[in-house]
């Protein structure tokens, strides 16, 4: 009988989303084999794919498909990092991009329905929750697109230039991700919030000075802050001697719009403490 250690059991728990106890007992009946764990709780996947169905699901992957006048970007969310670098994984999420981009489709909601049979299976497979969480599709006289691994996407809608040079601004703007694309996009309200920072920030520096002074202190400041958050403003990444708006007309073009997805964004992540986990379990058992 091979000994079942922690580190064992730790990363069989991780690769499954299962609990500390239930690994416990995979692990025993399956003499320490991992791998014959994962395919003996895969084999009772209904029931798996039921428990796992509420699960929080922040990791994954961005897909994108483009046809340089047309792209679709889909979010597919998992529960762990290590699915999102599995084949059934990304097959998934490989025919969801297809699909949406068939179809035509411009919100997600048509494709989650579509892709649920095929989610559930998934599920049933896996033994953790999977999401079609969100979808754009962006069209243009030119559309280009960047991926950065599978945790950040773009794309960029120019009038004029061409699919090259909408991919390097892509790549920038995966590299920076501004806020918005123009300055003169930047609210009203983010301005004076940007102004009360620096106001708070450099009290002492402000203090006794003449208020034309503090005031060319002030717009030099958010002269600053808005080229940090505007696309156009910034200094491309590849050349910081030009700036992207720059670039752009320097191509024969002009950005419409960009698109910019990262795994995970505003999905508020659980808390996972395994040693608390496992003394919880601990204490359950002898119950």
């Amino acid at each position: 009988m091979a000994e079942i250690t922690a580190a064992l059991v730790k990363e069989l728990r991780e690769r499954t989303g299962e609990g500390m106890m239930d690994c416990k007992k995979a692990l025993t009946k399956a003499d320490g084999d991992i791998e014959k764990a994962i395919d003996d709780m895969r084999a009772s996947g209904a029931i798996k794919a039921a428990k796992k169905a509420g699960n929080i699901a922040a990791e994954g992957a961005i897909a994108i498909k483009e046809d340089g006048k047309v792209a679709v970007i889909i979010e597919v969310n998992s529960q762990t990092d290590f699915l999102a670098l599995q084949d059934d994984f990304k097959n998934f999420v490989a025919a969801s991009v297809e699909k949406a981009f068939a179809d035509k489709l411009t919100d997600a909601a048509p494709l989650i329905a579509a892709q649920e049979p095929a989610r559930e299976a998934l599920i049933a497979k896996v033994g953790e929750n999977v999401n079609i969480r969100r979808l754009a599709r962006i069209e243009g006289d030119v559309v280009g697109a960047y991926l950065h691994g599978n945790k950040i996407g773009v794309v960029v809608a120019l009038n004029g230039g061409n699919v090259e040079l909408a991919k390097d601004i892509a790549m920038h703007v995966a590299a920076s991700n501004p806020e918005f694309l123009l300055p003169s996009q930047v609210s009203a309200e983010a301005i004076e919030r940007e102004k009360a920072v620096f106001m708070s920030l450099n009290e002492d520096k402000i203090k006794g000075k003449p208020a034309e002074i503090v005031e060319k202190m002030v717009s030099g400041r958010i002269s600053k802050f808005l080229a940090e958050a505007s696309l156009v403003e910034q200094a491309f990444v590849k050349n910081p001697e030009i700036k992207i708006g720059e670039l752009a007309k320097k191509g024969g073009a002009e950005i419409v719009s960009f698109t910019y997805y990262k795994v995970g964004d505003g999905i508020e992540k659980p808390v996972d403490n395994f040693a608390e986990e496992v003394a919880a379990q601990l204490a359950a058992s002898k119950k």
